[in-house]
C-alpha cells in the first residue's frame, strides 16, 4: 500500500507562502466562524491557525452556540464582508442540525470566498482542489474507475461532484446519515476509489472496501488520549488497499495551505 505524503508538500508551500506575506503591505486576516462544539471542527481550526501563525496571517475566530439562528450568523458574515481589513472568510462545516449550509455560506462575498464553495467565487474549492491533486497522483488515466464520496455535509458533496465534472472525473456522493449500513458497504465494495469526508473515527473497515481500493481520508478526529485519527481504519484496511492518504500527514496539511493560499491572493488582490 502507497502512504501519501501531504505534510511534505505542505511545507514547500508554506515556505513560499512565507517569503510572499512578507512583501505584503498588509497582514493577511481570515475570519473564521464556528458554530456549536464539533470536535473535528475544532481540531480543523486549531491546525489552521497554527499554521497562519507560522506565515503571518491572522486567523480571528467567531464562536456561536449550537442553538444560534441563521439570522445571527448571516449577520455577522454581512458585516464580515464590509470589513475591509478582513480578506478571507469561512464557516466551519458541517453545521449542526437545522442550519442551511448552503444558504449561510452563499451569503459570504464572492471576493472573500476563500473556501471555494460558491459557484462565482473568486477562488477555486480547497478540499476538492487537494482530492483532485491527489486523485491525479493515485489514479491511471486509463480504464474506467467507479468513484464514490462518502460525506457528513450536503453542501460539500455538491461542491466536489461540480467541481470534478469539469475535470472530466464523474463521482457519486452519499449522505452517511441517510445511506442504510449493508446497501452502504455494498456500495463502498464495489468503488474503485472511495472519498471520506465524515469526521468519524475509523468509519471505513476492511469488509468496506474491495481489493486494491483507492482511499482518498479526509476525516479527522480527536480521541482520548489526544491521539488523531482519520475515517480510514488503517490496521483494517492496509492489506487490502492500493493507496491511501494518512491521518494525520495527509489531506489535512494541503487543504490548511491552500485555504492559506487563498487568503493571500485576497489579501493582495482586494486588500
Amino acid at each position: 500500500m502507497m502512504i501519501f505524503n501531504g505534510k511534505k508538500e505542505a511545507e514547500r508551500i508554506l515556505l513560499d507562502l512565507k517569503r510572499k506575506i512578507k512583501k505584503l503591505k498588509i497582514k493577511p486576516v481570515l475570519a473564521t466562524i464556528l458554530v456549536g462544539d464539533d470536535k473535528a471542527s475544532k481540531l480543523y481550526i486549531k491546525l489552521k491557525k497554527e499554521a497562519a501563525l507560522k506565515i503571518g496571517i491572522k486567523l480571528v475566530l467567531y464562536k456561536f452556540k449550537n442553538r444560534t439562528g441563521e439570522e445571527n450568523i448571516i449577520r455577522k458574515i454581512d458585516s464580515l464582508n464590509k470589513n475591509e481589513k478582513v480578506h478571507g472568510i469561512i464557516v466551519q462545516l458541517p453545521l449542526p442540525k437545522g442550519l442551511n449550509a448552503k444558504i449561510i455560506t452563499g451569503k459570504i462575498s464572492c471576493k472573500k470566498d476563500v473556501d471555494g464553495f460558491k459557484e462565482k467565487s473568486d477562488f477555486l474549492p480547497v478540499l476538492p482542489s487537494v482530492i483532485l491533486l491527489i486523485l491525479k497522483k493515485a489514479v491511471k488515466s486509463s480504464g474506467r474507475k467507479e468513484i464514490i464520496a462518502l460525506v457528513n455535509s450536503r453542501i460539500f458533496g455538491e461542491t466536489l461532484k461540480g467541481f470534478l465534472k469539469k475535470e472530466r472525473i464523474k463521482i457519486k456522493y452519499i449522505l452517511r446519515r441517510e445511506a442504510p449500513q449493508k446497501k452502504l458497504k455494498a456500495r463502498l465494495r464495489s468503488a474503485d476509489v472511495i472519498i471520506t469526508a465524515c469526521g468519524v473515527p475509523n468509519l471505513i473497515k476492511n469488509d468496506m472496501v474491495g481489493k486494491g481500493a483507492v482511499l482518498i481520508d479526509a476525516g479527522i478526529s480527536r480521541l482520548s488520549g489526544k491521539k488523531v485519527v482519520g475515517d480510514v481504519d488503517r490496521e483494517s484496511v492496509k492489506d487490502k488497499t492500493s493507496f491511501l492518504t494518512p491521518v494525520p500527514g495527509g489531506i489535512g496539511p494541503l487543504t490548511v495551505v491552500l485555504l492559506l493560499k487563498n487568503t493571500y491572493f485576497a489579501a493582495k488582490k482586494h486588500g
